[in-house]
């Protein structure tokens, strides 16, 4: 899916101009995209959360030569689907009350990274 359908996809569903539903989406991609820059989450309730984390520098290893190489820090985006999407993804029911289901979620995210935990070390293993 691109911009482009999701413009015409509002278009369609709303009954805006094309010209309006491309600034629409425009200014939701706008204001995600400066939210993020400032590093700060953005919780969609139903759908999931977006967070930028602070990755370390860190030896890794370049594949094909098998040379060590430094890989820089820098800032990563997450993406944590909520139960709700996770559901629909896998054709089960949706839980009853998602809104509580995300608090809970993201209740329990907070505690963990409260206490330093990264959900994420590890996952880009080989990456770069």
């Amino acid at each position: 899916m691109t911009k482009a359908d999701i413009i015409e996809g509002v278009y369609e569903k709303v009954g805006f101009s094309k010209k309006e539903s491309a600034e629409i989406v425009e200014l939701v991609f706008d204001t995600l995209k400066e939210t993020l820059e400032r590093g700060d989450k953005i919780k969609i309730s139903g759908f999931g959360n977006f967070q930028v984390r602070q990755k370390k520098a860190r030896v890794g290893r370049n594949p094909q030569t098998g040379k060590e190489i430094e890989i820089s820090a820098r800032r990563v985006l997450t993406f944590r689907p909520s139960q709700v999407l996770k559901s629909a993804l896998n054709g089960e029911a949706p839980p009853e009350d998602h809104a509580e289901i995300d608090a809970r979620e993201e209740a329990a995210l907070d505690a963990a990274e409260a206490r330093g935990e990264d959900f994420d070390e590890g996952m880009d293993e080989g990456e770069d």
